[in-house]
């Protein structure tokens, strides 16, 4: 049995970010708002940052496998509430983009640049070794984060695993 790639990347997706809005519902409990400027070094993104990248790098792959318009959010979140709303916004996108439209994309390319360079990678490729692993950065940024500014949070909260 073979997986599709509307199960490999949608289904990710709309797990780790119900994941994050449990951190973020511990987050509001432990320190509040405070919380959404706080960052691990200082050339690194704030807790709001690592939400915006993983929120952008979850729409963005969906609408580049299905060739469809994803939507832009204007990157200004200054409240745990506000957060929780740009995470509920982007799922109910993802979820508003047909599997069919995503899983026709696999013999799509998709060409990125980083930096100078650029790459160019089969949709399966793109999802599996750049998309899905850039997400989980920013989600595991974002745990990690809350964790070291001392909100409760452990490896089971991290997996989904408490409610």
């Amino acid at each position: 049995m073979s997986i599709s790639l509307h199960e490999a990347s949608a289904a990710a997706y709309i797990r780790g970010f119900r994941v994050l809005v449990e951190l973020l519902g511990k987050a509001k409990d432990h320190g509040g708002d405070t919380l959404v400027e706080a960052r691990l070094a200082p050339d690194m993104f704030n807790l709001a940052g690592q939400i915006q990248r993983a929120s952008d790098t979850a729409k963005f792959a969906i609408a580049r496998v299905a060739e469809v318009e994803g939507p832009s959010f204007k990157d200004d979140e200054t409240t745990i509430e506000q957060l929780v709303k740009r995470i509920e916004d982007t799922v109910a996108w993802i979820k508003s983009v047909p599997a069919e439209k995503v899983d026709a994309g696999a013999s799509r390319t998709i060409t990125r640049k980083f930096g100078p360079s650029e790459r160019t990678f089969s949709a399966s490729e793109y999802l599996m070794v750049f998309a899905l692993p850039n997400f989980y950065f920013h989600v595991t940024t974002a745990y990690d984060i809350l964790r070291h500014n001392g909100v409760g949070v452990g490896k089971l909260d991290y997996l989904g695993f408490t409610g």
